[in-house]
């Protein structure tokens, strides 16, 4: 029997990467499900999902003919802008800002009331290893990743008693296209193996499968939770 026969989740930010992972594993779970991004993937196109196009950081008022009820949502969208700290500009930070948190408020805040219909929905964030271990480079991101870690530990709280699980998953660096820049040579993907205890960088489809077991029955009493897959790095030193 599938997990998610008759459950109806958003997947925001599903057209590649992690997110891409999420619907295809939801998928094929049995979930009826709704993707919004800014453009929609050759791929995503294939699964024939029904798809809404909107920019996070803009107008967002194409979710406001969201289903009457939601049980499950998923936010994917992020960003990886990784420079010293003085050669970041306000503009970097705004931005790393807005499609981070902002993004997600805005998401949030128009789906909350099919979220409650529910009466057992469950959210999940993403943030970043490097928002809980310092890292160079890392300021810009790591500061809107730990602002979504806030905003979900509250509105873990918030919502508790209408049965909304809030809950957050802080990758490590993962084989995404985001990341292709990190991991554009033979040279680059050893370097970033090597930095993780596990000797090697994190896989969308692991990603996915702890996204899938947030939003499931199974995490039923897990909320406002951080869960770090990082292949160690955050609290693993091999020596």
């Amino acid at each position: 029997m599938t997990t998610f026969t008759d459950k109806t989740i958003l997947v925001v930010g599903g057209s590649s990467g992690i997110g891409l992972a999420v619907v295809k594993q939801l998928a094929k779970e049995g979930a009826t499900l709704i993707t919004a991004s800014r453009h929609q993937s050759a791929e995503l196109q294939t699964l024939q999902i029904p798809h809404i196009p909107v920019d996070v950081t803009g107008d967002i008022q194409a979710l406001s003919d969201l289903p009457d009820v939601l049980h499950g949502l998923v936010y994917c969208p992020g960003t990886i802008n990784l420079k010293p700290f003085a050669r970041l500009t306000e503009q970097d930070f705004m931005h790393d800002w807005q499609v981070n948190v902002l993004g997600a408020i805005r998401v949030l805040q128009q789906a909350i009331k099919s979220l409650k219909k529910a009466q057992g929905a469950s959210v999940v964030l993403y943030s970043t290893v490097a928002a809980s271990v310092g890292m160079n480079f890392h300021a810009s991101v790591a500061t809107a990743k730990s602002a979504v870690e806030g905003l979900a530990l509250s509105l873990a709280a918030e919502y508790a008693s209408s049965h909304i699980r809030f809950n957050v998953i802080a990758p490590s660096l993962t084989d995404t296209p985001l990341a292709g820049n990190l991991l554009s040579s033979p040279e680059k993907r050893e370097a970033a193996n090597k930095r993780h205890p596990l000797n090697r960088v994190g896989t969308p489809e692991e990603i996915a499968a702890i996204t899938t077991f947030l939003l499931s029955g199974q995490a039923a009493w897990m909320s406002g939770q951080i869960i770090g897959v990082d292949g160690g790095m955050s609290t693993l030193r091999v020596v």
